[in-house]
């Protein structure tokens, strides 16, 4: 079976964008999270795959914790490999063009103020995986809403790679885990919720996100572009 065949219920419509866009308002209000199977339209889903699938080893770096001066590579915490996207790339353009109006939406429901947003893709190679952590510090606003998009059609219960995400208020209480299935989408406010990517058997592919507010003082542009 080749990356890019899907089964029959991966082809059925998905919701409207409106519709869609309410429930994971809902989600984020009730419970600050949001998981949502079969989210992505299959025009956006399915060139999203064929362009992952088609990177070569020289298009990943080795992903790492931190930014900028306090970024460092620690394969004890992570052994992932990423892809920064970019807009300049037409398939990569889908994702982002759709996360935009995401945010339009979260914004006019919630009043979140998000602002930019970055993403990568994320290959985990058999074994793999990303130790218990959270996108951001409390108060820090570096990452308010963070975005996870699954990329792994035919995906079983065996092949593992579970993201798990833990209580906000007991980090050791489970309170979802989710296989990492074609176009499941999970989106989750980035200080409250530690989660975890358990080791697959095997490639695991997805999209991390993030959308911060807007940091600038003065002349200092916060995020920077």
């Amino acid at each position: 079976m080749t990356p890019l065949e899907t089964n029959a219920s991966l082809l059925t419509p998905t919701s409207g964008a409106e519709e869609l866009y309410d429930r994971i308002c809902s989600g984020l209000l009730d419970k600050g999270y949001c998981i949502v199977p079969d989210a992505l339209p299959m025009d956006v889903s399915v060139p999203l795959l064929s362009r992952v699938v088609s990177l070569n080893n020289q298009d990943y770096q080795t992903a790492g914790t931190g930014r900028e001066q306090q970024h460092q590579v620690n394969h004890f915490v992570r052994r992932d490999q990423i892809h920064w996207l970019d807009d300049q790339q037409a398939d990569e353009r889908l994702w982002i063009n759709w996360i935009n109006g995401l945010k339009d939406a979260v914004n006019r429901r919630l009043m979140l103020g998000l602002f930019s947003y970055e993403s990568h893709f994320a290959r985990y190679e058999p074994g793999a995986f990303y130790k218990k952590h959270v996108d951001a510090f409390k108060g820090s606003k570096s990452r308010v809403l963070s975005t996870v998009l699954y990329l792994n059609p035919q995906w079983q219960d065996q092949d593992g790679g579970e993201f798990v995400l833990y209580d906000e208020h007991n980090h050791d209480k489970v309170i979802e885990t989710v296989l990492p299935r074609f176009a499941t989408l999970a989106v989750f406010l980035s200080e409250d919720f530690p989660h975890e990517v358990l080791p697959a058997n095997r490639t695991r592919y997805s999209i991390a996100g993030w959308f911060r507010v807007n940091g600038s003082v003065g002349n200092v542009i916060d995020p920077p572009r």
